[in-house]
């Protein structure tokens, strides 16, 4: 099944079939349901929670045979009755919410008419969605990230005033501050103490600055705190997808909110890359055959894609010949990161409907306890497979899969460690 335009038929159905559509709201969701022919046969309003959900449900099926409901907002307001829905095995559908411009051509907004309009929208089986089961580790996941985000979001704004409030304070005081740098002045402010030397500009300056660092401490160790719970609950969740080269943590949770924790409600890995904004869109003109980024789709999903790309541009080999093979056939670097990046939606797509355990051989973590137990230093290790230290490090402590840079440790393990050097060009 496709995620968005996907067209349903209801073949085979009883005599009695009715549809149900559901308007929601914070407080209340109203329901219209209708028979095989869209005329109306209820309409009325519900309490959200488990017993408004339950009657409900109650009222569509005490009409007929209940085939399915079509819900408002399945994402937000929706979520609680579309898992009841489910629970109570009722088919739900995300029905797409007219624009502004679509009510004023049509026949207005009201909760009844939008309840209406969602019925018949699942009656006709056209334009519907299968919405996200939000009942498992990507759940998880997004309410960590949300709040993550949050912080961040809320930390950036902190170190925003404290920088302007410097930049306005005594020359004094600007001085002193100003060297250094974002995180410099956000930790020494928090740090401040008044010992009653300032002058009053400087001291209420050093106040404020006081209290902007002290939060700004305070969430950004929240929101490490935050990335390391994802990290773990996307290694558990998914740790193929954890491990997919070039892919942190971020990026893996990104991708997965995306496709929710029910993937299978995609058809295609086309279904996922169009998710992303990743699908290709026709750009030609004339004698020219081209295709353009997609600016729609999941952004923070397209955002991932977009840096593991980066990532894979700088430091896997066969992504640089990639990248050169097709600079030579004469396309733009834009172009070039379109194509990856769908590549790479296909990748993840893989991963997130056939999810596969890592191998324990080969992994970084593992590789690091046969050198240690080999009495090899890393400094030693790094220098026989011609990389960094640094490079060697991340791949060791599982910050970073390089795939080649595996799988030569892993054959230079199995050789027994031997310390002939390998040329530096051949490294990850």
């Amino acid at each position: 099944m496709d995620v968005m335009g996907m067209e349903v038929r209801w073949d085979g159905v009883p005599r009695d079939a009715v549809w149900a559509g559901v308007d929601t709201h914070a407080d209340t969701n109203w329901l219209s349901v209708v028979d095989r022919l869209g005329a109306e046969l209820f309409s009325g309003e519900f309490p959200t929670g488990a017993e408004g959900y339950a009657r409900l449900i109650a009222s569509a099926r005490a009409l007929g045979t209940l085939v399915a409901a079509g819900v408002e907002c399945t994402g937000t307001f929706g979520a609680g009755l579309a898992r009841e829905m489910a629970s109570e095995g009722v088919r739900c559908y995300e029905v797409v919410v007219p624009t502004r411009s679509r009510r004023r051509r049509s026949a207005g907004k009201d909760d009844a008419a939008d309840a209406l309009r969602a019925a018949r929208q699942v009656l006709s089986g056209d334009d519907l969605a299968v919405p996200k089961s939000q009942d498992g580790w990507v759940e998880e996941v997004r309410a960590l990230y949300v709040a993550r985000e949050g912080l961040v979001r809320s930390c950036t704004s902190l170190a925003n005033i404290a920088l302007a409030t410097v930049r306005k304070a005594p020359d004094d005081l600007r001085a002193r501050l100003e060297p250094l740098g974002t995180t410099g002045i956000m930790r020494a402010c928090a740090c401040w103490e008044d010992d009653g030397s300032a002058a009053l500009v400087e001291r209420a300056a050093m106040v404020s600055l006081r209290a902007l660092g002290k939060a700004w401490v305070a969430q950004r160790s929240s929101a490490r705190d935050l990335e390391g719970a994802i990290a773990d609950a996307v290694r558990k969740g998914n740790p193929a997808l954890a491990a997919m080269y070039g892919c942190g943590a971020l990026s893996a949770a990104a991708l997965a909110m995306a496709a929710g924790d029910n993937p299978g409600r995609m058809a295609s890995e086309a279904s996922f890359a169009a998710l992303c904004g990743a699908s290709p869109i026709e750009a030609s003109s004339g004698k020219v055959r081209r295709h353009r980024l997609n600016r729609g789709g999941d952004r923070r999903a397209n955002r991932a894609l977009h840096v593991i790309a980066m990532h894979r541009m700088r430091t896997d080999p066969r992504t640089i010949a990639y990248v050169e093979r097709r600079r030579a056939e004469g396309l733009s670097d834009r172009e070039i990161r379109r194509c990856l990046k769908r590549y790479i939606a296909r990748e993840a797509y893989r991963l997130l409907t056939n999810p596969e355990d890592v191998p324990a051989e080969g992994t970084g973590p593992g590789l690091r306890e046969a050198r240690i137990g080999a009495g090899v230093s890393q400094k030693d290790a790094a220098k026989a497979l011609g990389v960094t230290a640094s490079t060697l490090c991340d791949l060791e402590l599982g910050h970073h899969q390089f795939r080649d840079l595996a799988l030569r440790y892993r054959k230079w393990v199995d050789d027994g460690f031997p310390m002939d050097a390998e040329d530096p060009a051949d490294g990850a």
